[in-house]
């Protein structure tokens, strides 16, 4: 009530004034104004530098070559070689490893130029010593990760598994840069002789222990330093490491053996002879090869000599990441 009267009062006091009197408006719904986007409103004092507009400067670019200009006394083509910038020969020139890279890649190229040219067996191609990491991080001095290289080696392997009668000159030139100074072949021993008495001489050694051998057509007579075999060893299994090339091959009854041995223990002495045996057999028959590496008479490790002899010896199997 009295906002009421209030309000007519006030009303009246217009008209005695004579003020213009306002019509009356349609009222406003009373709802709160929500912006629709909301505006971050800075309460800082604007600094000059940013009410000044400050037109950015315009791009300018290099002035274009001009290859038909002439440069001082120089002319034509003097000038021209002058501007022209040198190109690198390899793709790879300003990588982290710019060598290695490179004969990578040409050598995947190569094997991609000849890779429907028939190949043999790894096991009947020619043996090549590649050479060790080491070697080929000091030949391109770069520090190149070992199992990079090895991917490398693989593919110089494929290589090399190309038959030999097709191999190509450029394969053959290119695998020349990765083999070692010395290759297997390379040394080759003398080739054993009979003398005029029928004997073959074999060396053998193990440990600090040396024999000499020479092995004769016989009824299988076998001495030791001038002693019997069983009077120089009396152990049955160093007898049987003595003359175990002949009884691996069935030729104990066929020769007879004189045995030279010095230095080291009683059964070093024994495995040198295994050795000088079968070298100085091997003269008499050279096609016992295969049989006397299958009985590891040819190797200088003792332990596969006793494996074969114990019957229990398993045929080596290729690591599963070595792909043919």
């Amino acid at each position: 009530m009295a906002r009421g009267e209030l309000s007519r009062g006030l009303r009246r006091a217009i008209d005695s004034l004579g003020l213009p009197r306002c019509e009356r408006s349609i009222p406003v719904p009373r709802t709160i104004f929500r912006p629709t986007t909301a505006r971050c409103l800075s309460t800082s004092i604007s600094k000059h530098a940013e009410l000044v507009s400050e037109t950015p400067e315009k791009f300018t670019a290099a002035p274009p070559i001009d290859f038909d200009k002439q440069d001082g006394k120089e002319r034509g083509k003097k000038a021209l070689l002058r501007t022209l910038r040198v190109i690198p020969a390899s793709p790879s020139y300003f990588s982290a490893k710019p060598t290695f890279t490179g004969d990578f890649i040409n050598l995947s190229a190569l094997l991609r130029k000849v890779a429907t040219l028939p190949t043999i067996p790894a096991a009947e191609a020619p043996k090549v010593a590649w050479k060790t990491i080491d070697q080929y991080r000091i030949m391109v001095n770069e520090p190149v990760k070992t199992q990079r290289y090895h991917k490398m080696v693989h593919i110089l392997r494929r290589l090399n598994c190309i038959h030999p009668s097709l191999m190509p000159e450029e394969v053959t030139q290119a695998m020349l840069r990765y083999k070692k100074a010395s290759q297997p072949g390379d040394v080759k021993p003398k080739p054993g002789v009979i003398d005029e008495w029928g004997r073959a001489k074999g060396v053998g050694r193990r440990k600090t222990s040396s024999a000499v051998a020479w092995v004769v057509e016989g009824e299988g007579g076998v001495l030791i330093n001038g002693k019997s075999l069983s009077n120089f060893f009396p152990r049955l299994h160093d007898r049987e490491s003595a003359v175990w090339a002949l009884k691996a091959t069935q030729r104990l009854d066929k020769y007879n053996v004189w045995g030279l041995v010095t230095g080291g223990g009683v059964t070093g002495q024994a495995e040198a002879l295994t050795l000088a045996v079968a070298k100085a057999l091997l003269v008499h028959e050279p096609a016992l090869k295969p049989a006397l590496r299958r009985a590891g008479c040819v190797t200088r490790d003792p332990r596969k000599v006793e494996r074969k002899k114990a019957g229990h010896v398993k045929a080596r199997k290729m690591p599963t990441w070595v792909k043919r």
